[in-house]
């Protein structure tokens, strides 16, 4: 029976997890909400959450609240705009290297999604299925292929970048 203590350990379990989710991917006053709001749907839907996959319930369910919460944006009051305009992703922030971060924007969004979650949250196997909604082979298939475009992305950066003076290639190599 999915009941309070259910919750209570699941919030135990995974809140600080989903709360980095959202950490790595949207403006920081925001991640506390967007975390709360996963929970709360994993509460009100607490008969569909897999037993033994919560996690990857989840992640898959903090793509679709980060999703929505994308699409509505927020108005910013006249009088708080920037002079400057800042068209950082979030999501990029945690990663400074420009060399990494411009080899990741080479990649489709769902290769880049797959690496991130691999990543940043440690996800792979049952867990990376089921938040892509695929079995476990077609996840594992789509990490390796997602691997192996990201090997080709810096094998053509470090081309470009060989046949530039002052360049030095791959920050990898």
């Amino acid at each position: 029976m999915r009941d309070d203590a259910w919750f209570e350990a699941l919030f135990r379990a995974h809140s600080t997890a989903v709360y980095r989710y959202f950490l790595r991917r949207a403006a920081a006053d925001d991640a506390q909400d967007l975390a709360a709001d996963v929970l709360a749907t994993a509460w009100r839907r607490r008969d569909d959450v897999p037993a033994g996959a919560e996690l990857p319930w989840l992640y898959r369910t903090a793509g679709y609240v980060l999703a929505n919460h994308r699409r509505k944006g927020r108005p910013t009051p006249v009088a708080d705009v920037p002079e400057e305009v800042d068209d950082a992703d979030p999501a990029e922030l945690a990663v400074d290297d420009d060399e990494v971060r411009a080899v990741l924007g080479a990649l489709a969004p769902r290769d880049r999604r797959i690496l991130l979650l691999h990543a940043w949250e440690g996800v792979d196997g049952d867990e990376l299925a089921a938040i892509l909604g695929v079995s476990r082979g077609g996840a594992d298939a789509a990490l390796s292929r997602a691997r192996a475009r990201l090997r080709q992305a810096w094998a053509d950066r470090d081309a470009t970048a060989a046949e530039l003076p002052g360049t030095h290639g791959s920050p990898l190599a």
